[in-house]
């Protein structure tokens, strides 16, 4: 049977959108069908909604490799925004939607144009340190508490490495060098599915620019380099707010445009960023 969809974006990180509370499909396979940018749509994967007994819809995210992720912070806008235009599910009387994920319920607040989505604010949950919980080998690392600073081989560099979990695993590096010159696309794929990782990880390069701005490139684990990323942007901001280099919120430059985040040491974070509607189609049989 032919399938609706819709291909949204957020600040560059694309994904195709689904109503799947009605349909029985293989969501991985599809993912890597449609994902393909010459052979399929094009994508950074899918997300795709069902019905929920925990939120007013669940999310599903499936990568362009067909693995399913817990969470997508760009993600999760872009299907509310998919269900809310929609009116699958619409906000709640404090202006908040419910939404399941593989990484736990989160709730999102969106920005109306109209009776149109065009941004929103996400809490993304609260972050973990432990390595257990991301999840990284603790034995390899030493037991510690928290992966801070942690020198880590790979290729012939040396990294120092910070990790933490914000619904998915990652990794999080400063480098000395400007993150256009850093060999993100050779060095990330070791990392993704370095040993010391069970469940592989996403991976993200920072400059400081100042406390309220910083830059960062994203290999995200079963998709590549993205030109974006909620989760990992998230993650960068939460590494640099506990390195002391950042305040309370900043802005994360990415390639493909600007998420702002905020978390005051402890407890939530919260990440707000733009949803475009790029165009529908009919994917067939």
């Amino acid at each position: 049977m032919p399938l609706p969809f819709a291909k949204l974006q957020g600040a560059g990180n694309d994904y195709i959108a689904i109503d799947g509370r009605e349909t029985d499909r293989d969501w991985s396979t599809l993912s890597v069908d449609m994902s393909k940018p010459a052979f399929g749509v094009g994508s950074d994967g899918i997300v795709v909604v069902q019905k929920s007994r925990k939120a007013q819809v669940r999310m599903r995210v499936f990568n362009p490799d067909g693995s399913e992720a817990e969470m997508s912070g760009n993600g999760i806008r872009l299907f509310a925004k998919f269900v809310i235009d929609r009116k699958i599910a619409l906000p709640g009387p404090d202006g908040g939607m419910v939404i399941e994920t593989g990484g736990g319920v989160r709730t999102l607040w969106p920005r109306m144009k109209g009776d149109k989505m065009e941004a929103a604010r996400v809490g993304m949950g609260a972050p973990t340190f432990m390595p257990e919980e991301i999840p990284v080998d603790s034995a390899a690392v030493g037991s510690p508490e928290r992966v801070f600073d942690y020198p880590l081989k790979v290729g012939n560099r040396t990294l120092k490495i910070t990790c933490l979990a914000i619904g998915n695993p990652h990794c999080v590096v400063f480098p000395d060098e400007p993150v256009e010159q850093f060999p993100l696309l050779e060095i990330g794929p070791l990392v993704e599915r370095h040993k010391i990782f069970p469940n592989r990880v996403n991976f993200e390069i920072v400059n400081v620019l100042s406390k309220s701005q910083i830059r960062a490139r994203i290999f995200e684990r079963g998709a590549g380099e993205t030109l974006s990323s909620g989760t990992g942007s998230t993650a960068s901001f939460i590494a640099s707010r506990i390195h002391n280099f950042v305040g309370d919120e900043a802005e994360v430059l990415l390639p493909g445009g600007i998420l702002k985040i905020a978390w005051p040491g402890k407890g939530e974070a919260f990440l707000e960023g733009p949803a475009v509607e790029v165009f529908t189609g009919v994917w067939p049989d």
